[in-house]
Order: C-alpha cells, then sequence, then structure tokens
C-alpha cells in the first residue's frame, strides 16, 4: 500500500507547545512571576500550576509530533522529500519526553539537582540538531537548535547551585519562546496561506 505524500509536517504544533511552555517558565525563573510566596503551601500551589503546564504544553504537544513525524517517515512514508525530518522526529519526541519528566518534578516538588545530567544528555543533542539543520539550509531551525543549546548549557549551571543561571535561564527561555512563536507563525502561513516566510 503505497500513500501520498503529505506536506503537512505537523512540526507548528511542536514548536507552539515549546515556546507556550517557555514563556511560562521564563517570566517565572527571571521575575518570580507568579509570584511564589513565602508560604510553603502557596508556593507548592505555584510549583504545581508550573509543572501541570509543562507536561501538557512542551510534554504532550512535542511527544505527539515526534511519534507522528516517525510513523510518517517510517510505517507511511508521507514524508518523504526532507531528511532533516528525521532529526526533527528524534528531537520532538526526545524534547516531549523530557518535559513530562521536568513538569512532573515540578508538580511533585523533587530535587532539580537531577537536570544538571539532563542538561549534559540535551546539550549534545541540541547541537546534532543545530548541525543538521544548518547544513540541510534551514537556518531558522538551526537558530532554534542554537538557542536549545543555550537553554541546557545555562540549565546545567542552574542544576550544580549557582543561583544566578536560574535568571539567565529564564532570560533564555523567553528569547528562544519568541522565536518558537516566530516559527509557529511562519509554519502555518506559509503551509495554509502560501506565504513564503523563512522557517
Amino acid at each position: 500500500m503505497t500513500f501520498t505524500a503529505s506536506m503537512f509536517a505537523p512540526v507548528a504544533l511542536g514548536f507552539f507547545g515549546l515556546g507556550t511552555g517557555y514563556l511560562i517558565w521564563g517570566p517565572a525563573e527571571l521575575l518570580g512571576f507568579p509570584t511564589r510566596s513565602s508560604d510553603p503551601a502557596e508556593a507548592r500551589s505555584t510549583d504545581r500550576a508550573l509543572g501541570v503546564w509543562g507536561m501538557f504544553l512542551p510534554g504532550l504537544c512535542q511527544l505527539m509530533v515526534g511519534v507522528l513525524l516517525f510513523v510518517g517517515l517510517t510505517w507511511f512514508q508521507v514524508f518523504t522529500d526532507d531528511s532533516a525530518l528525521y532529526m526533527a522526529a528524534v528531537a520532538f519526541s526526545a524534547y516531549g519526553i523530557h518535559w513530562f519528566a521536568l513538569g512532573w518534578n515540578k508538580f511533585q516538588g523533587n530535587d532539580a539537582r537531577t537536570n544538571a545530567g539532563m542538561s549534559v544528555a540535551f546539550t549534545v543533542l541540541s547541537v546534532v540538531g543545530a548541525v543538521v539543520f544548518f547544513d540541510a539550509g534551514a537556518w531558522p531551525v538551526g537558530l532554534l537548535f542554537a538557542g536549545l543549546t543555550a537553554v541546557y548549557v545555562t540549565d546545567f549551571f542552574v542544576g550544580i547551585g549557582i543561583e544566578v543561571f536560574e535568571k539567565v535561564l529564564g532570560v533564555v527561555h523567553i528569547v528562544v519562546g519568541l522565536w518558537l512563536m516566530y516559527l509557529t507563525v511562519a509554519v502555518i502561513l506559509n503551509t495554509a496561506s502560501g506565504f513564503d516566510l523563512p522557517s
């Protein structure tokens, strides 16, 4: 059985989900918004809210996109014209799963020091993504992966307890989150309305 090639790779959903997560977590890290109360019960409420957003926007959106890309590339072969989509499938899947862990740990109030080791692995994945997409001529996505590299390098220093890096991480999350919103808009307008924005 042969399926028709599709131009509708669902990457905009993954960009949107991750960007939303960054735009929620970034202000919490940089500005302390929403304000974290000194009352443990109220502080826990903030952590739980951040955790839910982390699991269901960057987590679920990216995991869904990663699985759809893998299925479309392998089982049904409807995405055959862009080998860089393989990197996208790996990245969306891995980042989505890791956001479930991040969100759950935040929701539960678990120790964030384990993020140091995680950040090493995700720095490697981010650098590989930057190489793949810059090499493919997809500089807007290559730039995204350069931003993701900055996220995980910064997160390493947060994980080992250097407090000033939490604010730096907030800035990086906000900047990369805004770039992800641009990519979301560009992919949707290019696909649905025939625009020709760099994406």
